[in-house]
């Protein structure tokens, strides 16, 4: 309805278009100074407007409050006043304060003389499709984002295959805008190495609606080059037919290099092909997907000198001429890269001083730039470099593509090395001494059947040294094995630097090693035996120490001693020991007495082995009694051995045997078992038996298990430590083993007691009494036996006993055997005494009738 104070004719004419479309359009009148001077209740309603809101209200407050700020807010005003109509979708705020869309129609109105005297405004309501067409534009914007954030490149085509769209990602991947390449071919533009016939089978299954994935060369711009997974989605319109393609390309370069030359590299080591075989095989498949490179690979061996592998495009001309070569500081490519442990590119051979030694070698082969970048070892080490020739300087060099090469290929060169250099080491393992380096018994019976073979053909002798170091076993100990073995490997280059000059040698085990040499007369061995020793008997510098090495030496001869290889080393071995039985630097010559010995020796060894197996050993005890009451002070055990075709044999032969084919433990456990388990044994049939004392020998406190097991026997037959007296000589202390003193320490806080046998003829013992946890002294026999007739006799054994009592042990004479002995050595106050005047070693059924006999349980005197 009318509302202004505009003339009645004016009036009249907007109440009749009112009229007409007040039902279905909003309408509303604005003077040209932008108030409003009219508008329909659809207007009204659409904007949520009261007739008070309609006083004075200015068309820019119907405006967001930006656009009204706007120069073209302005030009729109003013080219409406000036005649001009305006339409279009615009946005518009009512008073409650919404937001509505509106499709709309300004039109200026003009008098009858032309002038334009207002504006009317023709709308109708769009908001809820804008609001839709917003919320996909969002969506679409939304969607854009996430296309372009993506590492994938996105491209749409139409159904020509000619590209709409493509994201930031296919930027970023082939460097190409949608404006460069839209309305291009996608797959001949990208993928521009493959077949014509493959794209028509891709076209093909799209316009069946079947998608389509497949893994290609692709190249972007500038010639760049990836391997991509392509995946083509076709999009089908209402009709049903082919409308867009949704191409997704992803870079698999390095996955699909990994895959392809894995494959090919791992198939040729499954095939256990040699390795330049397998590297071959690298360098070929590289050079098929870049065949813009030439690539080469060479190894730099321990010395640091440079190995042709494989370059399967360079001449072996070329090649050979860096066989040999020091890698350093200004070696081409290669060599300095592998000098630096890090790439090295050079863009110009021909200028580069690193190449001014080497450059005249590859000028006539045309390449101008190299690329070298060294194979490593997970440590760091060096094992060769990886190299790309190229015949020009241009993009393509070093690329991120030939990166992902050069990457993939150094970690498989490193592995097929690495792989290399393990069947090497297990070659060694097999075959030679993995601490000496030297030949090992397998390898070296095989070297000497040779030498053997050679003699026989032509008459000559061959000469088998078994060299074995004296007091190695001492060395070792006293300065440990680590230079223990810095010693063996010392020997063994002297062994080593001498053998070259004819002849093999190997190591057998621990300290013995054997040489043998072809000559040309029988007489001649004595001059290389000369020779050896003196070469090997210089001194040698320990860490630690200067030691002065000596030799015992073994000799047995072909074809005099034997023709066949592990009797000639038996045999030499036989006269080693005999030689080493006659002190230090001997030689011995192999005989037939000394096999005859050997036989003697391992039919004992057999024998022993098997009376420890089935109980062919026993027990007997000795007393030892305390001189002033008559009393049982304890029972030696000793062991014997009594043979059925042998006879009796000796404990002074069967345990050194045992200690020499390593039974003095099986021996000693033996030993322990039985005297524990025989003094319970006797407790239960009420023998009073105070103690038991066993004889261990050296060897047995080296173990530092011993006194675990001697704990586990003792708790096994109920018995307390202090029942066991275990007896040690002065011998074991002077070979000051690094277990030695730490095996007493732990027997003595077991509570196990412990006894120094044959006290008195060690040089040294006595500076071990007031530091070892000894309870008990042994006096040796030895001075027993002189005490009726030697007063130096009886005054040592006098001091002996001082010696003891003023440290607080009991000390034991030993070897009484006659009447006079015991009144000596009574008168001089010993307490305790064992011997055959009191008591020859009896078995254990004879105890208890001796122990009735001499009245032992009413501690009768003797």
């Amino acid at each position: 309805m009318p509302f202004s104070s505009a003339s009645a004719d004016t009036a009249a004419q907007l109440e009749l278009r009112w009229s007409a479309f007040d039902k279905a359009l909003a309408l509303a009148g604005f003077a040209l100074d932008g108030q409003l001077i009219s508008a329909n209740a659809k207007f009204q309603a659409l904007l949520h407007l009261t007739p008070a809101d309609l006083v004075g209200l200015q068309h820019a407050q119907l405006c967001p409050a930006g656009l009204v700020q706007t120069p073209e807010y302005d030009a729109m005003w003013q080219s409406l006043c000036a005649g001009h109509e305006f339409s279009g979708v615009v946005e518009r705020v009512g008073s409650d304060g919404n937001h509505r869309w509106l499709e709309a129609l300004y039109a200026p109105v003009r008098d009858k003389q032309g002038v334009v005297t207002h504006i009317m405004m023709v709308a109708t309501d769009v908001t809820q499709s804008k609001r839709t067409e917003l919320a996909r534009q969002d969506h679409l914007w939304r969607l854009s984002l996430v296309a372009d954030s993506t590492d994938a490149a996105i491209l749409i085509t139409d159904s020509n295959s000619r590209v709409v769209y493509s994201n930031g990602g296919c930027q970023r991947m082939f460097g190409w805008t949608l404006s460069e390449i839209q309305d291009h071919k996608s797959l001949e533009l990208l993928a521009q190495q493959t077949p014509v016939e493959l794209f028509e089978r891709v076209r093909a299954d799209l316009r069946r609606g079947i998608p389509v994935e497949m893994e290609e060369v692709v190249t972007g711009k500038g010639g760049r080059r990836y391997w991509g997974k392509i995946i083509c989605n076709p999009v089908m319109d209402a009709q049903g037919k082919w409308a867009y393609t949704v191409l997704v390309l992803l870079d698999i370069t390095k996955t699909k290099i990994h895959e392809v030359l894995h494959h090919r590299a791992l198939q040729a080591m499954s095939h256990d092909l040699p390795l330049m075989r397998v590297l071959e095989v690298v360098c070929e498949e590289v050079e098929r997907v870049a065949p813009e490179v030439c690539a080469s690979i060479l190894q730099v061996d321990e010395q640091g000198l440079l190995h042709p592998l494989a370059s399967p495009s360079l001449p072996f001309s070329y090649s050979s001429q860096l066989d040999g070569v020091a890698i350093g500081p200004t070696v081409g490519s290669c060599g300095t890269a592998a000098w630096r442990k890090e790439p090295v590119l050079v863009t110009d051979i021909e200028t580069d001083p690193l190449w001014a030694d080497f450059k005249a070698l590859i000028r006539p082969l045309g390449y101008k730039v190299c690329w070298s970048t060294p194979i490593l070892q997970k440590d760091g080490k060096v094992l060769g470099t990886f190299a790309f020739y190229y015949k020009e300087n241009g993009p393509f060099v070093a690329s991120s593509f030939h990166q992902q090469l050069v990457e993939a290929c150094t970690d498989l060169c490193a592995l097929a090395m690495e792989r290399e250099q393990a069947r090497q080491r297990i070659k060694e393992l097999a075959y030679y001494d993995a601490l000496t380096g030297l030949p090992n018994r397998r390898l070296l019976e095989t070297q000497i059947a040779q030498l053997l073979d050679t003699a026989q053909q032509t008459g000559q002798y061959v000469a088998i040294l078994y060299l074995d170091l004296d007091r190695f076993k001492n060395i070792n100990d006293s300065f440990g094995h680590a230079d223990g073995d810095a010693l063996l490997r010392e020997v063994a280059a002297r062994i080593r630097n001498l053998v070259r000059s004819g002849g093999v040698a190997g190591r057998l085990h621990g300290d013995e090693f054997v040489v043998a040499s072809l000559l040309d007369a029988e007489e001649k061995v004595s001059s290389l035996i000369e020779r050896w020793q003196a070469h090997l008997m210089r001194p040698l510098q320990l860490p630690q120490a200067q030691v002065d090495l000596s030799v015992c030496v073994g000799v047995a001869m072909y074809p005099q001693d034997g023709n066949v290889i592990t009797s000639l080393l038996y045999r030499a071995e036989m006269a080693m020991h005999q030689a080493k039985s006659g002190g230090t630097g001997r030689v011995g010559f192999f005989s037939l007495s000394l096999s005859r010995a050997a036989e003697e020796r391992l039919a004992l060894e057999i024998a022993l082995r098997e009376a420890l197996q089935t109980g062919g050993l026993e027990l007997y005890y000795q007393p030892q009694i305390e001189l002033a009451v008559g009393r049982l002070h304890g029972l030696e055990a000793l062991a014997r051995w009594q043979h059925p075709t042998l006879g009796t044999i000796p404990p002074d032969r069967f345990i050194p045997l045992a200690e020499e084919c390593g039974l003095i433990g099986a021996l000693s456990r033996w030993v322990l078992e039985q005297a524990c388990g025989q003094l319970a044994q006797w407790r239960r049939e009420g023998l009073a038996v105070p103690a038991v004392a066993v004889n261990l020998s050296a060897s047995n406190f080296h173990n530092l298990e011993l006194p675990t097991l001697v704990e586990q026997i003792l708790e096994r037959h109920g018995l307390q430590p202090s029942d066991l007296y275990v007896e040690l000589t002065e011998s074991t202390l002077l070979e000051d083993h690094s277990s030695t003193l730490q095996t007493i320490e732990r027997l003595h806080d077991l509570g196990v007691r412990l006894s120094l046998d044959d006290f008195g003829t060690g040089y040294s013992s006595l500076s071990y009494l007031r530091r070892l946890p000894i309870t008990e002294l042994k006096l040796d026999r030895s001075f027993v036996a002189d005490l009726e007739h030697a007063p130096m006799a009886r005054s040592l054994s006098a001091a002996i006993l001082g010696i003891g009592t003023s440290l607080g042990l009991t000390v034991v004479a030993e070897g009484v055997e006659t009447v006079a002995q015991k009144d000596i050595l009574q008168a001089q106050g010993y307490p305790v005494v064992q011997g055959y005047w009191f008591a020859k070693p009896m078995p254990p059924q004879a105890l208890p009738a001796w122990m009735a006999e001499q009245g032992m349980n009413r501690a009768q005197q003797v």
